[in-house]
Protein backbone atom coordinates (compact mmCIF):
# COMPACT_ATOMS: atom_id res chain seq x y z
CA UNK A 1 0.00 0.00 0.00
CA UNK A 2 2.56 2.53 0.83
CA UNK A 3 4.64 2.61 -2.32
CA UNK A 4 0.86 3.51 -4.11
CA UNK A 5 0.50 6.27 -1.81
CA UNK A 6 3.71 7.36 -2.83
CA UNK A 7 2.90 7.70 -6.45
CA UNK A 8 -0.21 8.67 -5.73
CA UNK A 9 1.39 11.96 -3.31
CA UNK A 10 3.80 12.11 -6.39
CA UNK A 11 2.16 13.04 -9.10
CA UNK A 12 -0.59 15.12 -7.25
CA UNK A 13 2.23 17.17 -5.84
CA UNK A 14 3.99 17.36 -9.62
CA UNK A 15 0.04 18.32 -10.39
CA UNK A 16 -0.54 21.19 -7.92
CA UNK A 17 3.38 22.72 -9.00
CA UNK A 18 2.25 22.67 -12.43
CA UNK A 19 -0.68 24.80 -11.43
CA UNK A 20 0.47 26.91 -8.96
CA UNK A 21 3.45 27.72 -11.44
CA UNK A 22 0.73 28.68 -14.50
CA UNK A 23 -0.96 31.16 -11.78
CA UNK A 24 2.48 32.74 -10.93
CA UNK A 25 2.91 33.01 -14.88
CA UNK A 26 -0.04 34.96 -15.04
CA UNK A 27 0.22 37.36 -11.92
CA UNK A 28 3.41 38.05 -13.00
CA UNK A 29 1.98 38.76 -16.66
CA UNK A 30 -0.84 40.96 -15.07
CA UNK A 31 1.80 42.74 -12.98
CA UNK A 32 4.19 43.53 -15.67
CA UNK A 33 0.93 45.06 -17.39
CA UNK A 34 0.00 42.03 -19.97
CA UNK A 35 -3.62 42.40 -18.86
CA UNK A 36 -3.36 46.06 -21.24
CA UNK A 37 -1.04 44.63 -23.73
CA UNK A 38 -3.74 41.87 -24.53
CA UNK A 39 -6.54 44.35 -24.12
CA UNK A 40 -5.03 46.84 -26.92
CA UNK A 41 -3.99 43.93 -29.06
CA UNK A 42 -7.47 42.47 -28.66
CA UNK A 43 -8.89 45.95 -29.35
CA UNK A 44 -7.11 46.89 -32.52
CA UNK A 45 -8.13 43.53 -34.43
CA UNK A 46 -10.27 44.32 -37.08
CA UNK A 47 -13.57 43.16 -36.85
CA UNK A 48 -13.98 44.87 -32.94
CA UNK A 49 -15.48 42.30 -30.32
CA UNK A 50 -16.35 39.32 -32.70
CA UNK A 51 -12.67 39.70 -34.66
CA UNK A 52 -11.48 39.03 -30.86
CA UNK A 53 -13.49 36.37 -30.03
CA UNK A 54 -12.98 34.57 -33.23
CA UNK A 55 -9.01 35.21 -32.99
CA UNK A 56 -8.69 33.58 -29.02
CA UNK A 57 -10.80 31.01 -30.16
CA UNK A 58 -8.77 30.46 -33.13
CA UNK A 59 -5.96 30.53 -30.87
CA UNK A 60 -7.23 28.41 -28.29
CA UNK A 61 -7.94 25.77 -30.61
CA UNK A 62 -4.40 25.96 -31.98
CA UNK A 63 -2.88 25.44 -28.51
CA UNK A 64 -5.39 22.35 -28.03
CA UNK A 65 -2.50 20.87 -30.10
CA UNK A 66 0.43 20.91 -28.18
CA UNK A 67 -1.11 22.13 -24.77
CA UNK A 68 -3.63 20.43 -22.22
CA UNK A 69 -6.84 21.89 -21.43
CA UNK A 70 -5.84 22.45 -17.94
CA UNK A 71 -2.97 24.32 -18.78
CA UNK A 72 -4.64 26.40 -21.67
CA UNK A 73 -7.24 26.81 -18.70
CA UNK A 74 -4.80 28.04 -16.38
CA UNK A 75 -2.18 30.07 -18.51
CA UNK A 76 -4.21 31.66 -21.66
CA UNK A 77 -7.78 31.87 -20.49
CA UNK A 78 -7.07 34.32 -17.04
CA UNK A 79 -4.91 36.31 -19.96
CA UNK A 80 -7.62 36.63 -22.10
CA UNK A 81 -11.07 36.38 -20.84
CA UNK A 82 -10.75 39.43 -18.91
CA UNK A 83 -9.91 41.57 -21.93
CA UNK A 84 -12.85 40.02 -23.89
CA UNK A 85 -15.27 40.51 -21.35
CA UNK A 86 -14.52 44.69 -20.57
CA UNK A 87 -15.88 44.20 -24.41
CA UNK A 88 -19.36 45.16 -25.49
CA UNK A 89 -21.48 42.44 -25.86
CA UNK A 90 -19.90 39.85 -25.11
CA UNK A 91 -21.77 37.60 -22.49
CA UNK A 92 -19.79 35.64 -19.63
CA UNK A 93 -21.99 32.95 -19.98
CA UNK A 94 -21.73 32.42 -23.84
CA UNK A 95 -18.00 32.96 -23.72
CA UNK A 96 -17.48 30.48 -20.83
CA UNK A 97 -19.25 27.74 -23.01
CA UNK A 98 -17.79 29.01 -26.19
CA UNK A 99 -14.28 28.49 -24.71
CA UNK A 100 -15.46 25.20 -23.15
CA UNK A 101 -16.42 23.49 -26.12
CA UNK A 102 -13.28 24.69 -27.90
CA UNK A 103 -11.39 22.79 -25.13
CA UNK A 104 -13.45 19.68 -26.08
CA UNK A 105 -12.00 19.49 -29.39
CA UNK A 106 -8.72 19.23 -28.32
CA UNK A 107 -9.52 15.80 -26.62
CA UNK A 108 -10.16 14.45 -29.62
CA UNK A 109 -7.33 15.84 -32.15
CA UNK A 110 -3.67 14.60 -32.16
CA UNK A 111 -1.52 15.24 -31.30
CA UNK A 112 -2.18 15.28 -27.57
CA UNK A 113 -5.49 13.88 -28.03
CA UNK A 114 -6.19 12.08 -24.63
CA UNK A 115 -8.66 10.17 -26.35
CA UNK A 116 -7.13 9.31 -29.09
CA UNK A 117 -4.26 7.38 -26.60
CA UNK A 118 -7.30 5.70 -25.22
CA UNK A 119 -8.91 4.71 -28.68
CA UNK A 120 -5.29 3.13 -29.21
CA UNK A 121 -4.96 1.36 -26.19
CA UNK A 122 -7.97 -0.58 -26.34
CA UNK A 123 -8.30 -0.90 -30.64
CA UNK A 124 -7.65 -4.26 -31.94
CA UNK A 125 -3.99 -4.46 -33.19
CA UNK A 126 -5.30 -4.24 -37.10
CA UNK A 127 -6.83 -0.62 -36.52
CA UNK A 128 -3.49 1.83 -36.88
CA UNK A 129 -3.14 5.31 -35.66
CA UNK A 130 -4.05 6.45 -38.57
CA UNK A 131 -7.14 4.75 -39.33
CA UNK A 132 -8.14 6.61 -35.09
CA UNK A 133 -6.88 10.34 -36.70
CA UNK A 134 -9.01 9.80 -39.68
CA UNK A 135 -12.02 8.44 -37.57
CA UNK A 136 -12.34 11.71 -35.42
CA UNK A 137 -12.34 14.21 -38.33
CA UNK A 138 -15.92 13.95 -38.34
CA UNK A 139 -16.69 14.30 -34.53
CA UNK A 140 -13.88 17.55 -34.29
CA UNK A 141 -16.38 19.05 -37.34
CA UNK A 142 -18.96 17.98 -35.73
CA UNK A 143 -17.53 20.15 -32.68
CA UNK A 144 -16.35 23.06 -34.71
CA UNK A 145 -20.33 23.11 -36.26
CA UNK A 146 -21.65 23.13 -32.91
CA UNK A 147 -19.09 26.18 -32.44
CA UNK A 148 -20.33 27.72 -34.86
CA UNK A 149 -23.83 27.86 -34.14
CA UNK A 150 -23.58 28.63 -30.92
CA UNK A 151 -21.94 31.76 -32.10
CA UNK A 152 -24.58 32.39 -34.34
CA UNK A 153 -27.14 31.41 -31.65
CA UNK A 154 -26.05 32.71 -28.77
CA UNK A 155 -29.31 31.70 -26.37
CA UNK A 156 -28.34 28.20 -26.66
CA UNK A 157 -25.96 29.09 -23.55
CA UNK A 158 -27.58 32.01 -22.40
CA UNK A 159 -31.72 31.12 -22.07
CA UNK A 160 -31.31 28.87 -19.66
CA UNK A 161 -29.39 31.00 -16.99
CA UNK A 162 -31.40 33.78 -17.73
CA UNK A 163 -34.54 31.75 -16.80
CA UNK A 164 -33.10 30.47 -13.71
CA UNK A 165 -31.38 33.96 -12.70
CA UNK A 166 -33.20 36.63 -14.44
CA UNK A 167 -30.17 38.41 -15.78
Amino acid sequence: MMPVVEKTTQITSMIFLILIGATLFSLVFRAFGGDDMVNRALTNLPGGTNGAVLAVMLAIFLLGFVMDAFEIIFVVVPIVAPALLKMPGVDPVWLGILIAMNLQTSYMHPPLGPTLFYLRGVAPPEITTRHIYLGIIPFVLIQLFALAVLWFVPGLATALPHALYGR
